[in-house]
Formats: structure tokens, C-alpha cells, sequence
């Protein structure tokens, strides 16, 4: 006798995710239980139908009859003929209709008159009508009596006014969302639903930003593949925040997100949730948490967050009621409320992280913050690579070159550097882009495009003197970022420009590259003070340069022994309140004053002095810039006679 094992009975396994407070599973033929008491219908909605239509057909009937007429005896129309008053008669056997020329009372006694008549010809009469007609001059018509009007007639005017109303009552219904999105469907979400496509983009077109890129990266796996990570304990963050400054690159982060994972994408920017209706942000957030919840796993990205996720109660705020304030409330309820939102991960962008609500940023809701940095010289050439896929290249373009002298350029400015070059190899009619199309599109975005203006031999000599102070300050200063191209075409609102980069990223300053730094801008200030004797207004922008700088070695970075190692001037705010309070006493404030003056006073000696001891190379650099107007920068060290220093 063998034992039996039990059999075991194999249960349906949950589905991998579940959001709690979610109304049930919909039935195998789509519908979700409860749904037919949402719908209209129902007893009274039937009676109030069968009320319209009867409503609407006997008043149609009272506009579409014929016109009333008053029935009289025939001698009394005999009478009316004999005087002349009958205009114009119809028969139809036995019965005639007419119209008075004259209104005649109605025998039947109502008290009412009309010119409308109709009366019944006995059988047994013998005179001659029709001779008397013609006798009174009464148009015989040869139109028949009053027939009712056609049955299409009947049927349009009969039925069309109601069925038109209950169709713009059910379709009010439903724009309105079946009572869930307010009047006219404004609070109805409208967040765009990504539909792939094969132009999609994916992290193939994502470049310079690897560490990012790895963060999203992981989430779309997560979202493919659950169990991975799941046996392990582990769970994905609710809400992903890319942070950074404009144009690195958020937005096409999210496009490849969405192009690479094979769950919903629901894309809206955070302004569109803000109506002039209260309570409308509110409820579109709850609709595309509904609607997410409802197709998860899914990707909800909002753009631009920081337009409704400033922190509460500031200086900007308007109180509990503000309608920014209950759009953020909802937020942080559908993130992590009492419901959950179990397989909805949340991705946003923005470029102000700072001015957040501290509850948005908490673990729970927007569990990772990835910083999305400008690309150092490795991403700058690899996303160069990407948006020049599609250009025909010139044997002599070097992407990497072009990348080197691009420094703090970002993802959106490189993009635009090979479209404006690309424009420009096509103006000047080359068959691919080439290396100087590169260089002059670059020009063209830093330094602005070239002004067509009319300058005395004076006013462009002193250009020329300003510049190569510029450029052999550059040249000799220590630590100073290399002169790529000097000239003295006007570009701009500038009458000449000197352009340094450095060979090499820069992720810190020291005091003496910052100190060369003011040397060099202050270079064409102090050449025409040493040539002409005399300045111009065409420092200004150079001095404010220099005050900027020397402003924050003093106050900011601890590079000056009389404040120390202390900050005490604010920071200036990226884009939101105009000012900003002190961070020191009055009489610190006036140090820092006062140090800036030194700093600045012995940069400008030092700039005296070197342009002093080497006037012949200002004379040789401002001659070949007034004879040549544009110098590179392997032509402005050959003229200067200054050695180009290569960085180890």
C-alpha cells in the first residue's frame, strides 16, 4: 500500500505590483465593478426622455400645422364675394379655401377676425361659381388645401431639438470626467501619454552625463525586471529629482526613460496643473496618480517642479489657500500618503533644488536627487559626437579640438554649436562642415555676430591697443587661461574682443590664477592709459568683471587676511527674491570695501607695469590687429614673441 502525497492546488501568484486603495480589478470583459452606477441611466432617466420627446412632439406639431382658419357658412361667402372682398380661393371637391381682402369676424362667436377662411359648397347648389369668380377678379389658385407638412419635416423638428440636448448633456457628462473632473473637464489631467515610436529617443543619444545616466538606468531595470531586486529586500525609490543648470541635459534624460522602458510614460510640466479655477491643480494631480495607478508599473515625469514645489509659508506664499500650495499638498499626498503608490515612480526636473519643499525632498517621496553637472572635456567631445552623427564632416575637423575650447558649455550649447555650424558650412556652400566653420560658429555664439559699422582710424586704434592689452596680459600673467583669438571687428555690443579658454577643465580657482585673472581684464584699461593717456567707456563691462571677482575673494572664498576666513557677503540668488540680506555688520561690509579697492588698485599697477616693460610687444600686437583686424592663436604669440606654454 503506497501513501498518497496530497495534491497541491496552484494559486494565481499576485501581480508584482499593487497599489493600495485602488478600486478592484476589472472584469474579464474590461469593465471595473460599479461602474454602471457612474453611467447615466436608469428609471428616471427614461422618463424624462419619453417626457422630452412627447413635449417636443406636440409642440411641433402646434408650429408645423396649418395656418388656422375660420370656418363659415357658405352663404356668408357668397355674401363676401357678391362685395368684392374674396382675394384668392382653393378647391378641393366640395371644399374651398380662401383669404379675405378685408378681415371678417368669426360667426361662431369667439369674438376673433381673420382674412383665413374655409367653407364646405352644398352639393345641391347650381349657380356658377366660377363665372362669378372671373366676374370679382378672384385668383383661382390651382394649389391644393392645407396638407400637413412632410414626415422628414415632422421627424427633424419633432425629435432633433431633444436628441441634440441629451447629446450635449452627455457629452458635457463626459468632458466633466463622470463627475470627477469638474466643470467642462477642467480638472482632468493633461499629462501626455508616451507612445514609442522609431524615431524614440533611448541613452544611446545620452552623452557626458554617465552618472545620471547609470541612476535612470537602474530604475528602468527595476521596472523590467522587479523580482531582481525584490528577493533581495530591496525597493525603488518613489521619485527621482534631476537637478542642474539649464540645458544639461533633465529633459532628454527622461525622453531615453521613456524610450527605453516598456511601461506607461506620463509626461506634464508643472505649470500645467495650475488653472485660474481653485482646486483645479489638486484635481488633476489625483487624475494622473489615477491614471498611473491604474496602468502600473508606470513613470510619471513632471517638468519644471520647482514652478509648484517652493517651499510653504515664505515670502512668496499667499497663505493655506493658495492654489499652489493645495497642488503641492496633493503631491506629497499621492507620493507617499496614506494610499501608497506602489509601482508609480515619479521623475522631475529642475533648476532651482534650492527653493523645494524640504517635505518633497524627504525619503519616501523624492527618494534620489541626481545633480546633473556640466560635462567636463570627455562628455563635451561625446555628446559633440552624438549631434554631429548626422553632419558630413571634413577631413580636418577634430571634435576634440572643438571640445577643448568649449569649456562650461553644456549638452543644449554644443547641440546649437553644430547646427550653427552646419548653417554656416551651408551659407558658404561647402558639401560638409569644416574645421573653420566650427571656429566661427563658436565665435559667433560667445562673442556675437560681427556689426557692420563704420570706425575713425582713431577710435580703432585705441580698439586695437585695448585688445592686445587684453591679450598680451593673458599671454604673460601667470596661471592665465590661453588667448585663443583676438580682434577688433565689432561683435556685439562690444567694439573688440579677446577670447581665452583654459587647455584644461577648471573645478577650482587659486588666488593667483583669480589675481591674473583681474590683471588681464584690466590689461585694456591700462594700455590705453599707457599709450593714450587717458581711459574710454570701453572698460565697462571689464570692470565689472573684475569687481565680481575681487568681490568674492574677499567676501566669499577667505582670500584676504583682513576679513579672514569668513563669508560674509550673500549669495546671489540664481533667479528668485532681488535682494538679499547682509550676512555682517556695517563696518565689516565697509572692509570688504575696502579690500576689494587694494586688490583691484595693485592688479591694475601690476598691469601698468608689465605693459610698460613690454611696449614693443603692445605696439607689434595692436599693428598686426590694424592690419589684419582678426589674430588666432598660434598669429598672436608669433607677433607678440611670447612662447606658448603647453600644461604638462
Amino acid at each position: 500500500m503506497t501513501d498518497q502525497k496530497p495534491t497541491k492546488t496552484t494559486e494565481p501568484k499576485p501581480p508584482p505590483w499593487r497599489v493600495e486603495g485602488m478600486p478592484d480589478a476589472p472584469t474579464p470583459d474590461g469593465a471595473r465593478p460599479g461602474w454602471r452606477s457612474r453611467m447615466p441611466g436608469g428609471r428616471w432617466f427614461w422618463l424624462v426622455l419619453l417626457g422630452l420627446l412627447a413635449v417636443n412632439w406636440l409642440v411641433t406639431n402646434a408650429l408645423l400645422g396649418p395656418e388656422p382658419r375660420i370656418h363659415i357658412p357658405y352663404t356668408i361667402f357668397i355674401e363676401q364675394l357678391d362685395a368684392g372682398n374674396v382675394a384668392s380661393v382653393v378647391s378641393t371637391g366640395d371644399t374651398i379655401q380662401g383669404t379675405f381682402r378685408t378681415e371678417v369676424e368669426d360667426p361662431a362667436g369667439s369674438g376673433g377676425t381673420a382674412t383665413e377662411f374655409e367653407t364646405e359648397r352644398p352639393t345641391f347648389a347650381e349657380d356658377d361659381l366660377l363665372a362669378t369668380l372671373t366676374d370679382q377678379e378672384v385668383v383661382v389658385n390651382a394649389e391644393p388645401v392645407d396638407q400637413p407638412a412632410p414626415l422628414w419635416q415632422q421627424v427633424l423638428f419633432g425629435f432633433g431639438p431633444t436628441l441634440l440636448l441629451l447629446y450635449l448633456f452627455y457629452s458635457f457628462y463626459r468632458r466633466a470626467g463622470a463627475g470627477l473632473g469638474g466643470i467642462g473637464g477642467l480638472g482632468r489631467s493633461r499629462a501626455r501619454l508616451y507612445e514609442p515610436t522609431t524615431d524614440r529617443v533611448t541613452f544611446e543619444d545620452v552623452a557626458g552625463i554617465d552618472e545620471a545616466e547609470d541612476e535612470l538606468v537602474e530604475v528602468v531595470d527595476f521596472l523590467r525586471d522587479p523580482h531582481k531586486y525584490t528577493r533581495l529586500g530591496a525597493a525603488i525609490p518613489r521619485g527621482v529629482l534631476l537637478s542642474g543648470a539649464p540645458g544639461t541635459g533633465k529633459t532628454l534624460l527622461a525622453k531615453a526613460v521613456a524610450g527605453e522602458a516598456a511601461v506607461p510614460f506620463f509626461s506634464m510640466s508643472a505649470s500645467e496643473f495650475i488653472e485660474m479655477v481653485v482646486g483645479v491643480g489638486a484635481s488633476r494631480v489625483r487624475d494622473l496618480f489615477a491614471q498611473a495607478k491604474a496602468a502600473a508599473p508606470a513613470i510619471v515625469f513632471i517638468d519644471e517642479i520647482d514652478s509648484i514645489g517652493r517651499a510653504r509659508g515664505g515670502a512668496m506664499s499667499f497663505g493655506g489657500h493658495d492654489e499652489r500650495e493645495q497642488t503641492l499638498n496633493q503631491i506629497l499626498t499621492e507620493m507617499d500618503g496614506f494610499t501608497g503608490s506602489e509601482g508609480v515612480i515619479v521623475i522631475a526636473a529642475t533648476n532651482r533644488p534650492d527653493v523645494l519643499d524640504p517635505a518633497l525632498l524627504r525619503p519616501g517621496r523624492f527618494d534620489r536627487h541626481v545633480h546633473v553637472s556640466p560635462p567636463d572635456l570627455t562628455g563635451r567631445k561625446a555628446i559633440l559626437e552624438v549631434h554631429s552623427r548626422h553632419v558630413p564632416m571634413a577631413g580636418d575637423v577634430e571634435l576634440g579640438d572643438v571640445a577643448a575650447t568649449t569649456p562650461g558649455m553644456v549638452g543644449a550649447d554644443l547641440r546649437n554649436l553644430v547646427n550653427e555650424a552646419a548653417l554656416m558650412a551651408a551659407r558658404r556652400g561647402h558639401e560638409s562642415v569644416q574645421m573653420n566653420d566650427f571656429t566661427d560658429a563658436l565665435e559667433k555664439i560667445l562673442l556675437g555676430t560681427e556689426r557692420k559699422i563704420l570706425m575713425s582710424h582713431e577710435e580703432r586704434e585705441r580698439t586695437a591697443y585695448h585688445e592686445a592689452g587684453h591679450a598680451l596680459l593673458g599671454m604673460l600673467a601667470p596661471g592665465a587661461d590661453p588667448v585663443r583669438k583676438v580682434s577688433i571687428i565689432p561683435r556685439g555690443r562690444a567694439l573688440g574682443v579677446t577670447f581665452q579658454s583654459p587647455d584644461a577643465d577648471r573645478y577650482s580657482y587659486s588666488a593667483t590664477y583669480l589675481r591674473g585673472k583681474i590683471t588681464g581684464a584690466l590689461g585694456g584699461r591700462a594700455a590705453e592709459q599707457l599709450v593714450f593717456g587717458d581711459f574710454t567707456t570701453g572698460a565697462e563691462s571689464d570692470l565689472v568683471q573684475v569687481t565680481q571677482i575681487a568681490r568674492r575673494m574677499v567676501g566669499r572664498w577667505g582670500m584676504s587676511a583682513a576679513i579672514g576666513a569668513v563669508c560674509v557677503v550673500p549669495e546671489e540668488p540664481a533667479g528668485g527674491y532681488p535682494f538679499a540680506a547682509a550676512e555682517a555688520s556695517p563696518l565689516t561690509m565697509e572692509l570688504v570695501d575696502q579690500e576689494v579697492r587694494r586688490i583691484v588698485d595693485e592688479c591694475e599697477r601690476t598691469a601698468l607695469d608689465v605693459l610698460a616693460a613690454n611696449r614693443d610687444k603692445l605696439d607689434a600686437l595692436a599693428a598686426a590687429l590694424l592690419d589684419k583686424e582678426t589674430l588666432d592663436e598660434a598669429d598672436a604669440y608669433e607677433v607678440a614673441g611670447v612662447e606658448r606654454l603647453v600644461p604638462a
